[in-house]
């Protein structure tokens, strides 16, 4: 899309309501993303300066020493092109966050890795097909909380407002079926990493599921799983999520506790509920960057940025997780960040609505639609929250990326979660859906 074309669209998108339901775009339009644009509507080109390179189809060559639900990191030998402290964060100051120069300015010992940009995020030609078929064919609906017209691909691949992009991050491409063994960790005030559970993360994106239907995957995208191992007293527990493309329903989730010994409805694992898994160090929806709902705020697209972002971090999960963090935030030895174009949407309440935070602003990876940093404002319109979105190149599926680790930052109270931190990944068959039903939660604990 040209520069001309952009701005138009952003004045547009800016003068009318978050909520506005647009038209699918004009088959002219569409047939962009056979030129200029990749497949799932991403700039093909590179950046004037060559920084930022042409995208070439994603990295989908197997990676040497995979296996067993490791993936190392793709680009070894590299090392990095910058390294950014808050010395000279000035000079980069706007290819930055205001959280990540935050969090510069926070922590003397925290540090950014910047290394050549690789443009490794794609996808299995059946979802090019379907991102383009969606493109002349989506339309938002229930006043911008779900949408029609798309199956198996992106929905809104050149996107007019808000809601579209972050619908897009909502069903973006990733691995249909997995298994995720994971650790999430809380960093205290003082500079301690302590473990606040681990467990198993079964995922199930119906949405790309070859020879599914909206129909047979019963109104719901995404379908999760996630049992507890650890520590003890936490063991057996679980959640069942049935992530609805109906955004205007109560969320549908169930949850086991082992000293009740059943399964009970639990719609308030959502939103800005303290998440238990985490020891309420963060929030519910603020799992990969932003997890399930977006009725709660109004969503303004701003316009796209290059920005430095954490970027094919492999390494950060094969290093293991005492290589991975050290007191007060993640290893910069081990994070890599690279320079990428993100699209940038800013959140506020709703009239009517509440959530414990007001204000967010979210950059999302124009390549793979990912959210991958987000900045979150109090009540007084001060920084509060920085949250990194780490993602992981995954050639089995195509070249659709992992993103399930986060990294919350509470810049106020000088703590942080970590959310998954991946220690191993398995890609699966495809599980019946009564995997994912209450009853089969009940069943299990009840063995």
């Amino acid at each position: 899309m040209n520069t001309l074309k952009l701005a138009a669209v952003l004045a547009l998108a800016v003068s009318l309501p978050a909520t506005h339901s647009f038209a699918a775009v004009t088959a002219e339009e569409a047939n962009e993303l056979k030129t200029t644009l990749t497949p799932l509507g991403a700039e093909k080109a590179g950046n004037k300066d060559g920084t930022i390179p042409v995208w070439q189809g994603g990295y989908t060559k197997p990676i040497p020493g995979s296996g067993n639900g490791k993936y190392p990191d793709p680009f070894p030998e590299e090392k990095p092109i910058a390294q950014i402290t808050s010395k000279n964060a000035a000079q980069y100051g706007v290819k930055l966050s205001e959280g990540t120069l935050a969090l510069l300015n926070k922590y003397p010992s925290y540090r950014i890795d910047v290394y050549p940009t690789h443009r490794t995020a794609g996808a299995p030609q059946w979802i090019y097909d379907n991102t383009f078929k969606a493109a002349t064919q989506a339309t938002l609906t229930k006043d911008g909380l779900s949408f029609t017209g798309a199956w198996g691909g992106v929905p809104f691949p050149i996107p007019k407002t808000g809601n579209e992009i972050i619908i897009n991050h909502l069903v973006r491409p990733r691995n249909p079926s997995s298994d995720t063994v994971f650790d999430v960790f809380v960093g205290s005030s003082n500079g301690t990493r302590s473990l606040a559970s681990r467990g198993v993360l079964g995922e199930q994106v119906c949405f790309y599921q070859k020879g599914e239907t909206e129909e047979k995957c019963r109104g719901n995208h995404t379908y999760l799983k996630v049992t507890t191992t650890a520590p003890a007293f936490k063991a057996g527990e679980a959640i069942i999520a049935h992530d609805s493309f109906d955004m205007s329903i109560e969320p549908q989730v169930w949850q086991y506790m082992v000293g009740q010994r059943r399964v009970r409805r639990a719609p308030t694992v959502s939103y800005d509920t303290p998440d238990f898994m985490v020891s309420g160090a963060s929030y519910f929806d603020e799992v990969s960057g932003l997890r399930s709902r977006i009725d709660r705020y109004n969503w303004k697209l701003v316009g796209k940025e290059e920005l430095y972002v954490p970027y094919n971090n492999n390494r950060f999960f094969s290093v293991g997780e005492d290589k991975a963090f050290v007191p007060f935030h993640t290893n910069p030895d081990a994070v890599r960040w690279e320079l990428h174009r993100v699209w940038v949407v800013e959140a506020t309440v709703a009239n009517g609505k509440r959530h414990a935070v007001p204000k967010r602003r979210f950059y999302v990876d124009e390549d793979s639609w990912a959210v991958l940093l987000v900045d979150g404002y109090d009540a007084q319109g001060k920084l509060w929250r920085a949250s990194q979105v780490m993602n992981e190149v995954l050639p089995e599926t195509g070249g659709m990326l992992g993103t399930n680790f986060t990294a919350v930052y509470n810049l106020q109270a000088s703590t942080y979660a970590a959310i998954q931190y991946v220690d191993q990944m398995k890609v699966m068959a495809p599980r019946p859906l009564s995997y994912f039903s209450p009853e089969a939660l009940a069943n299990d604990t009840s063995r």
